[in-house]
């Protein structure tokens, strides 16, 4: 006959086992046997059931104990965090407190500060961080490890620090946990130097703290820290770790280095479809959609079944590259494999559809989702951005408000240009009202956009109050940018040069978008001086190899001044080969100043390197013409028309009408 020393024994295996089949079948012997007479053996039982994940069992017996165990309450509340049950867990805790029998320990602090990270009660948690320390447990490794990830999970970064740095001893854990805690914050320089220090304190890595810095040397495109992980990888021998190989792939496709990625990958005996998923998505960041395409064959080949990711990242191959065909194959095979209804794949073919310049197909697939969903919207709104109907991109988001769907940021992404696209500021000021008032006007992102849009609007007086509202030490280089562009293209060259200068000694460094916007304000205003002073700062001071548009700029502007021999000098020193742009603007320049001898020059360059564009023809002829030389002029026109068969395009405008 079994005793209850023994059923104690077997409950306690059982329990590590995490066996609810045999806990079962020894409670139904306890029953028969009538050893419920030990309260200290029901507990037992209560908290095997909690260790086998059983709730309902577990609860039954707990409730049914006249003075739980502290060791009861801390397995029972385990069990509710673990089950996904948080706020049961913190319910336990108050009932525990509140009958006054049992005080918490320093393993019931951990449970409990993890449901509050859960349920995202991140005041609750504070409450209880003070708890602990009343109680003296905050010095525990435990309690503070849990501190450190419900912090970084509610985004309090500076009171996890303050936390971590008041640690005595500190785990692998707790330097992960700040490793990848500032990741999931977009803190990757953080989490790079919480690594460093960790590497200058002599803490063994594990597996864990490679796959959690890894993503920020991949962010960060710090190539050179990856490629040091990569050696430690080796040197400690975590190469076997999938996980680890996985990471290490991506942080080489982030990098853009395809060809150390590629040799990886061939050195990996095992692969599973997150690595080929990150060595298509790898090609596809760096426009190789083709190289994307044939290693989804090549997967295929090898017996990996592509997942609803992988599907989305051929779908994006197949729009890149306007494969109309290969795109619905796929689509095909996604209904087959019941994938279709993925969102992630709703999306991706949607956005398939409208790059292959078919957007009743996008539209069609939009009507097969939940409609509840958001990101099927932006899909369709980026669709119809793509395909310039900035008209339908507002309809559709108005629809979308009325079905009560909530916009996100990648919303405002997708719908924004579509604003631009019209220039209507009074639908202008309609957007802005509408970003205030849900509260994304202060996503630098989105201040930049309408920034643009109240340019191409004409309105330069709202676009500098957008600008005004972001704090200069928030300011980044693309809403400087933004509003150097904006001053520029309305011929503000003074304007745009002071602000070019604020940016500069604001600590903002200035890239070639910048330096091109600049530029281009110099010529449209005719501001000579300013944009070879500006030319000669960014070659010798900012150390930024000059691109072809920061030529075409100051060949536009020394023409425009008429400088025409200095323009056709500096062309011929150029270290890069002139484009047709370079040429048309010294073309045009020709035109303005009536340099037959130089336009002669520029226009057979032009004709060259672009042949179908009928406006080089037709500023030669023009030419031609205001010198008097007629014939000239009608033979080039006779060439454009009859031996190069172009013609000039109409132009044309257009005007919208409101009803009032």
């Amino acid at each position: 006959m079994i005793t209850a020393a023994q059923c104690e024994s077997l409950l306690r295996k059982f329990s590590s086992l995490q066996s609810f089949s045999e806990t079962k079948k020894l409670h139904a012997l306890m029953l028969t046997l009538g050893l419920f007479s030990s309260s200290d053996l029901c507990s037992k039982l209560a908290t095997t059931y909690a260790q086998c994940h059983h709730a309902s069992y577990a609860s039954h017996l707990f409730n049914k104990l006249p003075q739980p165990s502290l060791f009861s309450w801390n397995a029972m509340m385990r069990m509710y965090v673990q089950i996904g049950r948080p706020l049961d867990a913190l319910n336990l805790f108050v009932e525990m407190l509140d009958s006054g029998q049992t005080l918490p320990d320093k393993f019931t602090y951990p449970v409990v500060i993890k449901a509050c990270g859960d349920l995202s009660l991140i005041d609750v948690g504070v409450g209880v961080h003070g708890q602990a320390c009343k109680f003296g447990f905050d010095s525990d490794t435990f309690v503070q490890n849990t501190l450190l990830a419900m912090y970084m999970n509610a985004g309090v970064r500076e009171t996890a620090q303050l936390v971590f740095d008041l640690m005595q001893k500190r785990t692998v854990i707790s330097w992960n946990t700040m490793i990848n805690g500032y990741i999931r914050n977009n803190c990757a320089e953080d989490a790079l130097r919480v690594y460093d220090r960790m590497m200058d304190e002599g803490v063994e890595p594990d597996c864990a703290t490679v796959v959690s810095v890894l993503p920020a040397c991949g962010l960060l495109k710090n190539v050179e820290l990856g490629r040091k992980v990569h050696t430690l990888v080796q040197e400690k021998g975590f190469w076997g770790n999938i996980i680890v190989r996985n990471a290490l792939l991506d942080m080489y496709v982030k990098c853009a280095q395809m060809k150390e990625a590629r040799v990886l990958a061939n050195q990996m005996d095992e692969k599973d479809v997150v690595t080929w998923t990150t060595l298509i998505n790898g090609y596809i960041l760096n426009g190789d959609a083709r190289s994307a395409l044939m290693l989804c064959r090549t997967m295929q080949c090898e017996g990996v079944k592509p997942n609803s990711v992988s599907v989305a990242s051929i779908l994006s191959a197949c729009g890149s590259l306007v494969y109309l065909k290969h795109g619905k194959c796929l689509h095909a095979w996604a209904i087959r494999q019941k994938l279709e209804s993925e969102v992630i794949v709703e999306t991706a073919l949607i956005d398939m559809y409208a790059k292959c310049n078919h957007g009743n197909l996008s539209y069609k697939v939009f009507m097969g989702t939940s409609k509840k969903r958001t990101a099927p919207w932006n899909a369709l709104l980026s669709g119809f951005i793509q395909n310039r109907l900035g008209g339908e991109a507002i309809k559709l988001f108005k629809q979308m408000l009325v079905k009560g769907v909530q916009p996100d940021n990648a919303t405002c992404n997708s719908l924004l240009p579509a604003y631009a696209i019209l220039a209507d500021l009074l639908q202008a000021m309609n957007i802005h009202c509408y970003l205030i008032k849900s509260g994304f006007l202060y996503r630098l992102e989105v201040a930049s956009i309408l920034v643009d849009i109240y340019s191409k609007c004409g309105s330069l007086g709202y676009a500098h109050q957008i600008f005004n509202i972001i704090p200069l030490k928030d300011k980044d280089i693309i809403i400087w940018s933004a509003i150097i562009a904006a001053y520029g293209k309305h011929g503000h060259g003074k304007m745009a040069v002071k602000l070019f200068n604020q940016m500069v000694l604001s600590g903002v460094k200035p890239n070639q978008v910048t330096i091109t916007c600049v530029l281009q304000a110099c010529s449209h205003a005719g501001l000579v001086d300013e944009g070879f002073s500006l030319f000669k700062f960014m070659l010798k001071q900012q150390q930024i190899i000059p691109h072809v548009d920061h030529y075409t700029c100051i060949i536009d502007l020394l023409g425009r001044a008429g400088r025409l021999n200095d323009a056709y000098n500096l062309i011929r020193s150029m270290p890069i080969t002139p484009n047709h742009a370079v040429w048309g603007a010294l073309l045009g320049a020709c035109v303005i100043h009536e340099n037959v001898e130089l336009g002669e020059v520029a226009a057979r360059w032009a004709f060259e390197l672009e042949p179908e564009n009928s406006g080089n023809y037709v500023l030669l002829a023009k030419l031609y013409a205001a010198v008097g030389r007629w014939r000239d002029a009608e033979k080039v026109r006779d060439i454009m028309v009859n031996e190069v068969r172009l013609r000039k395009l109409p132009a044309h405008s257009s005007v919208e009408v409101r009803n009032m």
